[in-house]
Protein backbone atom coordinates (compact mmCIF):
# COMPACT_ATOMS: atom_id res chain seq x y z
CA UNK A 1 0.00 0.00 0.00
CA UNK A 2 1.12 3.50 -0.97
CA UNK A 3 0.55 6.86 1.24
CA UNK A 4 0.76 10.19 0.16
CA UNK A 5 1.33 13.06 2.80
CA UNK A 6 1.23 16.57 2.27
CA UNK A 7 2.67 18.55 4.74
CA UNK A 8 5.60 16.67 6.29
CA UNK A 9 7.27 19.25 8.26
CA UNK A 10 4.22 21.14 10.46
CA UNK A 11 3.17 19.51 13.69
CA UNK A 12 0.89 17.50 12.46
CA UNK A 13 2.58 15.98 9.49
CA UNK A 14 5.83 15.31 11.48
CA UNK A 15 4.05 13.04 13.42
CA UNK A 16 1.98 11.48 10.84
CA UNK A 17 5.56 10.61 9.33
CA UNK A 18 5.82 8.11 12.36
CA UNK A 19 2.19 6.88 12.92
CA UNK A 20 1.51 6.32 8.95
CA UNK A 21 4.96 4.38 8.43
CA UNK A 22 3.99 0.98 9.29
CA UNK A 23 1.01 1.17 6.97
CA UNK A 24 2.71 1.22 4.23
CA UNK A 25 5.12 2.63 1.80
CA UNK A 26 5.01 6.43 2.18
CA UNK A 27 5.64 9.23 0.17
CA UNK A 28 6.31 12.28 2.66
CA UNK A 29 6.16 16.08 1.11
CA UNK A 30 6.52 19.50 1.96
CA UNK A 31 6.92 22.41 -0.30
CA UNK A 32 10.21 22.41 -1.05
CA UNK A 33 10.61 18.63 -2.42
CA UNK A 34 12.15 18.25 -5.55
CA UNK A 35 11.04 15.54 -7.07
CA UNK A 36 7.31 15.64 -6.86
CA UNK A 37 5.53 19.03 -6.04
CA UNK A 38 4.45 19.13 -2.05
CA UNK A 39 3.72 23.37 -2.62
CA UNK A 40 -0.12 23.56 -1.74
CA UNK A 41 0.14 27.26 -3.47
CA UNK A 42 -0.04 25.45 -6.75
CA UNK A 43 -2.84 22.98 -7.40
CA UNK A 44 -1.83 21.61 -10.75
CA UNK A 45 1.41 20.68 -9.46
CA UNK A 46 -0.22 19.20 -6.49
CA UNK A 47 -2.38 17.17 -8.76
CA UNK A 48 0.05 15.97 -11.35
CA UNK A 49 1.96 14.62 -8.18
CA UNK A 50 -0.87 12.24 -7.47
CA UNK A 51 -1.07 10.86 -10.83
CA UNK A 52 2.59 10.11 -10.10
CA UNK A 53 2.33 8.90 -7.25
CA UNK A 54 -0.92 6.83 -7.55
CA UNK A 55 -1.26 6.74 -3.79
CA UNK A 56 -3.79 4.30 -2.01
CA UNK A 57 -4.05 7.20 0.79
CA UNK A 58 -3.44 10.72 -0.07
CA UNK A 59 -3.21 12.18 4.06
CA UNK A 60 -2.96 16.05 3.55
CA UNK A 61 -1.83 18.05 7.06
CA UNK A 62 -0.94 21.30 4.97
CA UNK A 63 -3.07 24.26 5.63
CA UNK A 64 -3.19 28.09 5.33
CA UNK A 65 -3.46 28.69 9.29
CA UNK A 66 -2.34 32.02 9.27
CA UNK A 67 -5.75 33.17 11.08
CA UNK A 68 -5.34 36.70 11.28
CA UNK A 69 -3.67 37.04 7.84
CA UNK A 70 -5.92 35.53 6.20
CA UNK A 71 -8.11 38.18 6.78
CA UNK A 72 -5.60 40.24 4.05
CA UNK A 73 -4.32 37.35 1.84
CA UNK A 74 -7.89 35.76 1.55
CA UNK A 75 -7.01 34.03 -1.79
CA UNK A 76 -3.70 32.27 -0.79
CA UNK A 77 -5.88 30.85 2.09
CA UNK A 78 -8.44 30.10 -0.33
CA UNK A 79 -6.13 28.45 -2.70
CA UNK A 80 -4.34 26.50 -0.04
CA UNK A 81 -7.76 25.55 2.38
CA UNK A 82 -10.69 25.04 -0.39
CA UNK A 83 -8.76 24.63 -3.92
CA UNK A 84 -5.87 22.18 -3.69
CA UNK A 85 -8.15 20.13 -0.94
CA UNK A 86 -10.71 19.97 -4.00
CA UNK A 87 -7.86 19.16 -6.40
CA UNK A 88 -6.62 16.38 -4.49
CA UNK A 89 -10.49 14.87 -4.18
CA UNK A 90 -11.05 14.45 -7.60
CA UNK A 91 -7.73 12.78 -8.19
CA UNK A 92 -8.44 10.46 -5.12
CA UNK A 93 -11.81 9.97 -7.07
CA UNK A 94 -10.06 9.35 -10.56
CA UNK A 95 -7.29 6.59 -8.66
CA UNK A 96 -9.40 4.85 -5.99
CA UNK A 97 -7.89 6.13 -3.16
CA UNK A 98 -9.01 7.35 0.06
CA UNK A 99 -8.23 10.85 1.35
CA UNK A 100 -7.28 12.41 4.92
CA UNK A 101 -7.89 15.66 5.65
CA UNK A 102 -8.18 17.67 8.83
CA UNK A 103 -10.27 21.10 9.34
CA UNK A 104 -11.56 23.29 12.24
CA UNK A 105 -14.03 23.84 14.69
CA UNK A 106 -13.76 27.54 13.07
CA UNK A 107 -16.50 26.45 10.59
CA UNK A 108 -18.64 26.91 13.28
CA UNK A 109 -20.13 30.47 14.52
CA UNK A 110 -18.68 29.57 18.36
CA UNK A 111 -22.42 30.37 19.74
CA UNK A 112 -23.45 28.55 23.00
CA UNK A 113 -21.49 26.14 25.17
CA UNK A 114 -22.55 22.53 23.81
CA UNK A 115 -19.86 21.12 22.26
CA UNK A 116 -20.47 21.42 18.51
CA UNK A 117 -21.53 17.81 16.73
CA UNK A 118 -20.97 17.07 13.12
CA UNK A 119 -24.48 18.37 11.81
CA UNK A 120 -24.37 21.07 13.36
CA UNK A 121 -25.26 24.00 11.07
CA UNK A 122 -22.18 25.49 10.43
CA UNK A 123 -21.22 29.44 10.20
CA UNK A 124 -17.89 30.42 10.21
CA UNK A 125 -16.46 33.73 11.54
CA UNK A 126 -13.52 34.51 9.83
CA UNK A 127 -11.70 33.96 6.22
CA UNK A 128 -9.50 30.94 7.53
CA UNK A 129 -13.16 29.36 8.66
CA UNK A 130 -14.56 30.22 5.22
CA UNK A 131 -11.75 28.53 3.29
CA UNK A 132 -11.83 25.71 5.63
CA UNK A 133 -15.40 25.10 5.58
CA UNK A 134 -15.13 25.41 1.58
CA UNK A 135 -12.46 22.63 1.08
CA UNK A 136 -14.72 20.42 3.40
CA UNK A 137 -17.33 20.84 0.94
CA UNK A 138 -15.08 20.27 -1.98
CA UNK A 139 -14.29 16.85 -0.62
CA UNK A 140 -17.60 15.82 -0.02
CA UNK A 141 -18.99 17.42 -3.37
CA UNK A 142 -16.04 14.82 -5.12
CA UNK A 143 -17.36 11.69 -3.71
CA UNK A 144 -14.09 10.59 -3.37
CA UNK A 145 -13.60 8.36 -0.16
CA UNK A 146 -12.83 10.25 2.57
CA UNK A 147 -12.23 10.75 6.17
CA UNK A 148 -12.30 14.43 7.53
CA UNK A 149 -11.43 15.26 10.85
CA UNK A 150 -12.70 18.36 12.71
CA UNK A 151 -10.08 19.75 15.79
CA UNK A 152 -9.11 22.31 17.75
CA UNK A 153 -6.13 23.97 19.80
CA UNK A 154 -3.51 22.09 18.11
CA UNK A 155 -0.17 21.77 20.18
CA UNK A 156 3.41 19.70 19.74
CA UNK A 157 6.57 19.88 21.53
CA UNK A 158 7.76 20.54 17.65
CA UNK A 159 7.55 24.25 16.62
CA UNK A 160 5.23 27.13 18.36
CA UNK A 161 2.61 26.58 20.45
CA UNK A 162 0.29 28.60 22.91
CA UNK A 163 2.50 26.67 26.42
CA UNK A 164 6.13 28.31 25.02
CA UNK A 165 4.96 31.55 24.14
CA UNK A 166 3.03 31.85 27.75
CA UNK A 167 6.49 30.79 29.10
CA UNK A 168 8.68 32.93 27.35
CA UNK A 169 6.11 35.79 28.44
CA UNK A 170 6.17 34.99 31.98
CA UNK A 171 9.82 34.72 32.01
CA UNK A 172 9.93 38.01 30.28
CA UNK A 173 7.27 39.96 32.02
CA UNK A 174 5.91 40.65 35.54
CA UNK A 175 2.24 40.83 34.71
CA UNK A 176 0.44 39.14 31.95
CA UNK A 177 -3.85 38.81 30.43
CA UNK A 178 -5.02 35.58 29.08
CA UNK A 179 -8.20 35.13 27.64
CA UNK A 180 -10.69 33.58 29.81
CA UNK A 181 -14.30 33.34 27.58
CA UNK A 182 -12.88 31.25 24.85
CA UNK A 183 -13.15 27.41 25.72
CA UNK A 184 -12.08 24.50 23.34
CA UNK A 185 -9.91 21.28 23.93
CA UNK A 186 -5.81 21.69 23.79
CA UNK A 187 -5.10 18.56 21.48
CA UNK A 188 -1.86 17.22 20.63
CA UNK A 189 -0.60 16.53 17.15
CA UNK A 190 0.40 13.32 18.33
CA UNK A 191 -2.92 12.39 19.62
CA UNK A 192 -3.95 13.08 16.07
CA UNK A 193 -1.74 11.30 14.23
CA UNK A 194 -2.21 8.44 16.05
CA UNK A 195 -5.91 8.19 16.05
CA UNK A 196 -5.49 9.02 12.58
CA UNK A 197 -3.88 5.49 11.70
CA UNK A 198 -6.11 4.07 13.92
CA UNK A 199 -9.12 5.14 11.59
CA UNK A 200 -7.40 4.70 8.21
CA UNK A 201 -6.52 0.68 8.93
CA UNK A 202 -10.65 0.45 10.07
CA UNK A 203 -11.80 2.41 7.27
CA UNK A 204 -9.58 0.67 5.25
CA UNK A 205 -11.76 -2.44 6.22
CA UNK A 206 -15.30 -0.79 6.48
CA UNK A 207 -15.59 1.92 3.53
CA UNK A 208 -18.90 3.10 5.18
CA UNK A 209 -16.78 4.46 7.70
CA UNK A 210 -16.23 7.34 5.60
CA UNK A 211 -17.01 10.70 6.15
CA UNK A 212 -16.80 13.87 8.84
CA UNK A 213 -15.71 12.98 12.48
CA UNK A 214 -14.73 15.45 15.26
CA UNK A 215 -11.67 14.59 16.87
CA UNK A 216 -9.78 16.38 20.06
CA UNK A 217 -8.44 14.99 23.48
CA UNK A 218 -11.06 14.84 26.23
CA UNK A 219 -12.30 17.82 28.33
CA UNK A 220 -12.17 21.56 27.70
CA UNK A 221 -10.84 24.52 29.68
CA UNK A 222 -10.40 28.01 28.99
CA UNK A 223 -6.58 29.77 27.49
CA UNK A 224 -6.69 31.23 30.67
CA UNK A 225 -6.90 27.93 32.67
CA UNK A 226 -4.66 26.03 29.94
CA UNK A 227 -1.66 29.14 31.12
CA UNK A 228 -2.12 28.20 34.80
CA UNK A 229 -1.69 24.70 34.05
CA UNK A 230 1.79 25.44 32.04
CA UNK A 231 2.77 27.82 34.85
CA UNK A 232 2.52 25.36 37.66
CA UNK A 233 4.11 22.24 35.69
CA UNK A 234 7.03 24.92 34.62
CA UNK A 235 7.51 25.76 38.44
CA UNK A 236 6.98 22.15 39.67
CA UNK A 237 10.09 21.43 36.82
CA UNK A 238 12.13 24.62 38.41
CA UNK A 239 11.77 27.00 35.82
CA UNK A 240 11.95 30.49 36.66
CA UNK A 241 9.26 32.80 36.17
CA UNK A 242 8.71 36.91 36.25
CA UNK A 243 4.68 36.24 36.66
CA UNK A 244 3.39 35.06 39.61
CA UNK A 245 -0.35 33.27 39.70
CA UNK A 246 -1.80 36.67 41.35
CA UNK A 247 -0.35 38.38 38.36
CA UNK A 248 -1.93 36.82 35.43
CA UNK A 249 -5.09 38.87 34.72
CA UNK A 250 -8.30 36.89 33.18
CA UNK A 251 -9.33 39.46 30.02
CA UNK A 252 -12.14 38.71 27.72
CA UNK A 253 -11.90 38.30 24.03
CA UNK A 254 -13.46 41.81 23.55
CA UNK A 255 -10.15 43.34 25.39
CA UNK A 256 -8.39 41.77 22.83
CA UNK A 257 -8.73 42.81 19.49
CA UNK A 258 -7.43 40.98 16.42
CA UNK A 259 -8.20 40.90 12.70
CA UNK A 260 -10.08 37.87 12.52
CA UNK A 261 -12.90 37.60 14.77
CA UNK A 262 -12.74 34.04 17.07
CA UNK A 263 -15.60 31.37 18.26
CA UNK A 264 -15.83 31.73 22.26
CA UNK A 265 -17.21 27.72 21.98
CA UNK A 266 -14.84 25.95 19.94
CA UNK A 267 -16.00 22.67 21.89
CA UNK A 268 -16.34 19.62 19.55
CA UNK A 269 -18.61 16.54 20.89
CA UNK A 270 -16.56 13.60 19.28
CA UNK A 271 -18.94 10.78 20.54
CA UNK A 272 -19.23 9.92 16.64
CA UNK A 273 -15.34 9.45 16.36
CA UNK A 274 -15.47 7.20 20.02
CA UNK A 275 -18.50 5.22 18.93
CA UNK A 276 -17.30 4.13 15.23
CA UNK A 277 -13.72 3.67 16.19
CA UNK A 278 -13.91 1.90 18.96
CA UNK A 279 -11.92 4.53 20.77
CA UNK A 280 -11.31 6.47 24.21
CA UNK A 281 -10.01 9.98 23.94
CA UNK A 282 -7.37 10.95 26.89
CA UNK A 283 -8.08 14.06 29.11
CA UNK A 284 -6.46 16.94 27.25
CA UNK A 285 -3.93 17.66 30.57
CA UNK A 286 -2.55 14.57 30.04
CA UNK A 287 -1.00 15.40 26.70
CA UNK A 288 0.19 18.99 27.70
CA UNK A 289 2.02 17.57 30.40
CA UNK A 290 3.28 14.87 28.12
CA UNK A 291 5.09 17.61 25.77
CA UNK A 292 5.91 20.11 28.43
CA UNK A 293 7.91 17.18 29.78
CA UNK A 294 9.49 16.61 26.67
CA UNK A 295 10.50 20.12 26.51
CA UNK A 296 11.44 20.76 30.21
CA UNK A 297 11.86 17.64 31.89
CA UNK A 298 10.85 16.64 35.19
Amino acid sequence: MKILLFGKNGQLGWELQRSLAPLGDLVALDRFEQHYCGDLRNPSGVAETVQAVRPDIIVNAAAYTAVDRAESDSELANTVNAVVPGALAEEAKRCGAWLVHYSTDYVFDGSGDRPWRENDQVAPLNVYGQTKLAGEQAIQASDCRHLIFRTSWVYAARGNNFAKTMLRLAQERQQLSVINDQIGTPTGAELLADVSAHAIRQALKSPELAGVYHLTAGGETSWYDYAHLVFDYARQAGLELKTDKQSVAAIPTSAYQTPAKRPLNSRLNTEKLQAAFDLELPAWQLGVERMLSELYGK
